[in-house]
This record gives C-alpha cells, sequence and structure tokens, in this order.
C-alpha cells in the first residue's frame, strides 16, 4: 500500500526484529530520497518526527506494529487473503496478483519481487 504495510512474519523475539526492519528500512528510504533530492518528502517526514525523537531528523514508520498471533492454517489463510486482497479493496487493481508487492504472485507460482516461504 502506499502509507503501510502489512507482513507475515516468524521470530524468536518479533518485537526485537521488528525494530531492525524498521530501523534499516527506514534508513535506506531516507538515504534513496537523499540521494534523490526529495526535498518536499525529506521536509514532510521531518514534520511528522516526534518532538521526542532526538536521535533523527525524520521518521518514517509509525511508532509501535500490531501483531497478530497466528495459530491455525486457517487463520494463516485469512491473514494472507487479508493482505492480498487488500490493494484490491482500495482500487489500486483489479486481481491481488497485479499489485507489484504483494506475494499473491508466489502463491500462484509466479515470480515475485522477493522470495517467501511458504512453509507455515
Amino acid at each position: 500500500m502506499e502509507n503501510h504495510l502489512h507482513l507475515s512474519a516468524a521470530s524468536d523475539d518479533l518485537s526485537r526484529d521488528m525494530r531492525r526492519f524498521k530501523s534499516y528500512t527506514a534508513r535506506r528510504i531516507i538515504e534513496l530520497l537523499e540521494r534523490q533530492q526529495s526535498a518536499r518528502l525529506l521536509e514532510l517526514l521531518a514534520f511528522i518526527k516526534r518532538a521526542h525523537k532526538q536521535e533523527s531528523r525524520y521518521q518514517v514508520w509509525e511508532e509501535g506494529n500490531h501483531p497478530q498471533l497466528i495459530e491455525s492454517d486457517a487463520v494463516m489463510r485469512q491473514k494472507l487473503d487479508y493482505i492480498h486482497f487488500n490493494p484490491v479493496k482500495r482500487g489500486y487493481v483489479d486481481r491481488p496478483e497485479h499489485w507489484r508487492y504483494s506475494s499473491a504472485r508466489n502463491y500462484l507460482g509466479q515470480a515475485g519481487l522477493i522470495d517467501i516461504i511458504r512453509d507455515w
């Protein structure tokens, strides 16, 4: 989506790994915007930065996350369907596999942008 991300992940310490993911991706996004001299987007990221965040000039990710424990195949299927159909519901594409950033392609046996683990 243009302003948020859904993902399924497994980790021994999900909270730590989500912090690391957000930190790494924020640094890469800011570096890209700086290289491209995207002043308007950088100004926006500086504007939305929380006042108490003194260690950075910008805020890319919202604080926190909303993990949900997935304890069955049925729940996993429901979560994947929600993730895959989100861009369809928003009117961005007609079919889930048309969203370039979706793993829906992988589940249809097509090449996606990143490799996924389907053993759940």
